[in-house]
Order: structure tokens, then C-alpha cells, then sequence
């Protein structure tokens, strides 16, 4: 099943792709790889901000988790066309901006994780290897910024 079936079966429609905000561009096309800059999670084009462990919790944190793979997924369609040229997800590495008492940043990650998986499960190209990493602010504020690498056929 192609990439594209597949977000279909599951009733997914890409945001549209993101913009560059600052000195830096969505992705980068290296060779075979694809590196993704940091997203953030955006709902009606507005930046979902707070923190885990004070605004957020697993529970309705697992949204912005899910809105910041699509992003990621719509950026990675934007660069190179077609889903389907996909080999392995390799790398995503998530911050989540948490109070000290927050540790289950891991647990966020998972959601996002999962996530991917489910939509590039095609041989195991969505399992990829991961950082999640817990943070006192992101940029305006944002709850939750991921980037990722991948790899192309």
C-alpha cells in the first residue's frame, strides 16, 4: 500500500507545508537524505504554546504530538514530491518544553513515535531511533518542537 493510501485509509490530510520563519529553510535534500528542520505544533495556523507538566499533561498533550508529525510528514512531502520514495524514517528528535518536575518526555515522544509508525509501517521504514529531551522554553513559546532525518531509495 503507498504512503498516500495509507493516510487516506487512516482519514489524514496534510497541513499545508510549513514556512521559514528565520535563516533557515524546511528541509534539506543531501544525497539520499532528507533533513527536516524543527516544527511546531499549530492548530488553525496558531502556534499551540505552555508547557507539560503545568499546561499539558499525556492525556491532551497527545494532539500537539500528533500535529507536530504532520507537519514533519507534510515539510518531508513538500521536499521530495512523493511519500512512496521513503526508504527508513532514521532519526526524529523531539523537545518538549516541561516544568522540572515533568519527566515523562519519553512518554510524548511515544505518541509521536507511534504515530509515524502507523503511516510508514510499510517493512518497518517508520521505526527510527529517537531523542526526546525535555526544555525550560522553545521559541514563541511552543510546547513541543520536532525534527527529523530520513532517509530516501
Amino acid at each position: 500500500m503507498t504512503v498516500e493510501k495509507r493516510l487516506e485509509e487512516l482519514r489524514i490530510i496534510l497541513p499545508p507545508p510549513s514556512e521559514s520563519l528565520g535563516s533557515y529553510v524546511p528541509a534539506i535534500l543531501a544525497r539520499n537524505i532528507v533533513y527536516l528542520s524543527g516544527v511546531v505544533p499549530l492548530r488553525n495556523k496558531k502556534v499551540i504554546a505552555g508547557k507539560f507538566g503545568k499546561d499539558f499533561n499525556l492525556g491532551n498533550g497527545k494532539e500537539i504530538a500528533e500535529l507536530c508529525a504532520l507537519q514533519l510528514i507534510s515539510n518531508l512531502k513538500e521536499a521530495i514530491g512523493d511519500l512512496d520514495k521513503v526508504k527508513q524514517i532514521v532519526k526524529i528528535e523531539g523537545f518538549i518544553n516541561s516544568t522540572a518536575e515533568f519527566t515523562e518526555q519519553s512518554k510524548v515522544m511515544n505518541v509521536l513515535s507511534d504515530f509515524i509508525a502507523k503511516i510508514f509501517d510499510n517493512n518497518g521504514k517508520g521505526k527510527h531511533s529517537r531523542t526526546a529531551i525535555g526544555v525550560i522554553s522553545l521559541p514563541v513559546g511552543a510546547s513541543m518542537e520536532v525534527s527529523a532525518i530520513v532517509e530516501l531509495y
